[in-house]
């Protein structure tokens, strides 16, 4: 994995992390936005194309909830504006 690659996952990680502590998030976001950072930093995938793909499928139904607040929605699509240059 290239050193370019490896900095866009930190912070996409760090954009989750704080989703993911912010309690006016409702939870089932927040629990997302923690499913997102376990399907980044997962062992079991080799390839960051295919980590970032399945962060990108988590992020994308959750970007779509009603009850999502503006702020957290913002980030959501940082974060997977960021994820969607990645590639193998």
């Amino acid at each position: 994995m290239s050193e370019e690659t490896q900095e866009k996952l930190k912070q996409v990680l760090q954009v989750l992390k704080m989703i993911s502590e912010d309690t006016s998030v409702p939870r089932n976001i927040r629990r997302a936005a923690n499913e997102s950072i376990d399907a980044i930093e997962t062992d079991k995938v080799d390839s960051a194309a295919v980590k970032a793909s399945n962060a990108i499928s988590i992020l994308d139904e959750i970007s779509q909830d009603p009850n999502c607040p503006l702020h957290a929605r913002t980030r959501i699509w940082n974060a997977v504006s960021i994820l969607e240059t990645i590639s193998d």
